[in-house]
């Protein structure tokens, strides 16, 4: 059972949450039994999930949206920054598609804050942000600098650099010394980023910059990494939260996910007809099976229900049966696995107008 439902972080909005998952541990109970279960095993199935109904601590923590899995001696759940509609899905594997905005084509970045006290790398998606622990990459940069010298005997200035995207840093005021401090900065950037390095995701996923416009592009030049943002997050990023840190930094990257989304939907367009993309269903499953699905849009929220059959062909019902699952949904685990990209969408932003669209690889 998979089980989905909004919920309020504080109030009587927190306390809704406990009448929703009754209800829908109510549906789930109802489906177990047509699909052939007996009434008290059902019940003794659901027990854990029940027991959170009259949980007053539990309702009291809660996001946006609320996810629970249950099967035979195992129950899981999740606050999740993402609201959901309520949903209870009854299959012989998790249901996942209503997760999916967390963490696939929405956008996932990264977020480098430097300052002199501390360095924090931060992964992010369009509804949330967590830190990545780093350890031996060297981390402070006050052991090279000092706030008292960068105020003293710095002067910065900024000169656009010959390369795209990149950033020249000009110093001024202090000859030699300033040229030493610049050289003692850039070569602690350079054995970070080279730390760095087994820590950021090899996938061509955004950075961010956070930290004091003097440092940002001194990094820029000492970077390796391809996928900089051009753009960064000034000021002291000591005084800002990780959540404070993602808001400013989705600003930044959000409208590169949108031109992300644009051309694939475009690319759906243009290749409808040519073999190499598709909004059939099963030929669609059969592509992501095999790894040929380069960009999915899928839609949340709409099931289509089905199986696999011995043959390696498809059913697919008006109404789930015994044995069925969301094809839907496998559609976009399948490609997530293979590699593809995942855009799960509300239905009226999926190309073409039906409930999926799939652009392939060859």
């Amino acid at each position: 059972m998979s089980l989905f439902l909004p919920t309020g972080r504080a109030g009587p909005a927190a306390r809704e949450g406990a009448i929703r998952l009754k209800n829908l541990l109510r549906q789930a109970e109802e489906r177990l039994v047509a699909l052939g279960m007996r009434a008290p095993e059902a019940q003794e199935l659901l027990t854990p999930a029940w027991n959170l109904v009259g949980d007053s601590l539990f309702w009291s923590y809660q996001s946006d949206g609320l996810a629970i899995f249950v099967a035979p001696g195992e129950l899981r759940k999740w606050r999740l920054p993402l609201r959901f509609e309520e949903l209870a899905v009854v299959a012989g594997r998790f249901h996942v598609k209503p997760l999916l905005p967390l963490f696939t084509g929405d956008g996932r970045f990264e977020v480098l804050a430097l300052s002199q006290n501390q360095v924090r790398l931060l992964l992010g998606t369009r509804h949330s942000v967590s830190e990545i622990p780093v350890e031996e990459v060297p981390t402070a940069l006050a052991d090279i600098m000092r706030a008292d010298l960068v105020q003293k005997h710095l002067q910065f200035r900024t000169a656009a650099a010959s390369g795209p995207g990149k950033q020249a840093a000009a110093y001024h005021g202090h000859g030699g010394a300033d040229a030493g401090r610049k050289d003692d900065i850039l070569r602690f950037f350079r054995r970070l980023d080279d730390g760095l390095k087994a820590y950021l995701t090899s996938e061509p996923v955004p950075l961010v910059l956070a930290g004091v416009d003097y440092l940002l592009p001194l990094y820029r030049e000492a970077s390796s990494y391809a996928h900089l943002v051009d753009e960064g997050v000034t000021g002291s990023p000591d005084r800002l939260s990780s959540e404070q840190l993602h808001a400013q930094a989705w600003a930044l990257v959000e409208p590169h996910f949108r031109r992300a989304q644009e051309k694939a939907a475009d690319r759906f367009a243009e290749r409808l007809g040519t073999g190499l993309a598709s909004a059939q269903l099963p030929e669609v499953l059969r592509a992501a099976r095999e790894g040929r699905v380069e960009d999915l849009f899928v839609a949340v929220g709409v099931q289509r229900w089905g199986r696999i059959t011995p043959t390696g062909g498809v059913e697919v019902h008006e109404s789930a049966q015994p044995g069925d699952q969301d094809l839907l949904d496998l559609i976009a685990v399948e490609t997530l696995l293979r590699k593809g990209t995942v855009y799960a969408v509300s239905p009226d932003r999926v190309p073409g107008g039906d409930c999926l669209a799939a652009v392939f690889r060859y």
